[in-house]
């Protein structure tokens, strides 16, 4: 059983929703407005929000950042915008997962399984290796879940730590596309673009592109690497 938090301001998606995650044995509360969600999320504990984009009071891309700055739960955004750029922004704003409309209740519950199992195990597995990762000039301690790059902290999502760590500790090694999925997403299906994403904002802050990679390099159809600059 998950804590759910539905904010959605369509009364007949939302009671659909509630009916569904109801009968799935979940603890559901539901709002219509970006602020009920922020005032909800502030003081009940949830496992999941399911968000939706076109709220009445605040753009939920926005309601978004906010419930970002209060706490770390799982968010899927669920939305009737298919457009590419937005969705990229919305995972760089800290989405962990999205849906597009209309979208069966089968498959919602196939992607809420996926981000609680991930954020179950991140909360319940085995503590972090104490020992400081080095790779070139990069300096990566996964039990502070801090990382610096020549002496300067990087300032990283959660993902992007996760994502820079499982690389780390794998230096010179490519790593398949699918692994990365399993073992930093802990999804065993999934497209390439949520990767990517993440993989382009990393380089970001990395001060490289994917055109002249320092320490992260993609082997076209096979996969990824970390190595120190040569």
């Amino acid at each position: 059983m998950a804590r759910v938090l539905v904010v959605e301001d369509d009364q007949f998606v939302r009671s659909a929703l509630i009916r569904h995650l109801t009968d799935a044995g979940h603890a559901v509360r539901s709002v219509g407005t970006a602020l009920e969600a922020l005032r909800e999320v502030a003081q009940v504990g949830f496992d999941v929000v399911i968000l939706d984009l076109g709220l009445p009071d605040l753009d939920g891309g926005e309601a978004l950042k906010m419930l970002r700055g209060i706490t770390d739960v799982p968010v899927i955004i669920a939305t009737a915008r298919d457009d590419e750029a937005e969705i990229v922004r919305l995972l760089n704003d800290g989405a962990d997962d999205y849906l597009t409309k209309p979208f069966s209740v089968e498959h919602l519950s196939a992607r809420m399984t996926a981000v609680l199992r991930r954020s179950r195990a991140g909360a319940a597995g085995a503590e972090p290796p104490s020992r400081v990762i080095q790779v070139g000039g990069l300096s990566i301690d996964p039990l502070r879940r801090q990382a610096e790059l020549d002496g300067t902290a990087l300032d990283l999502t959660r993902r992007e730590f996760d994502l820079l760590a499982f690389l780390a500790g794998r230096p010179g090694v490519v790593v398949a596309r699918k692994e990365l999925l399993a073992e930093v997403w802990q999804q065993s299906y999934g497209d390439d673009q949520t990767i990517d994403v993440h993989l382009s904002w990393l380089r970001r802050k990395l001060g490289e592109t994917a055109a002249k990679p320092r320490y992260l390099h993609t082997l076209r159809g096979v996969g990824v690497k970390l190595e120190p600059p040569q």
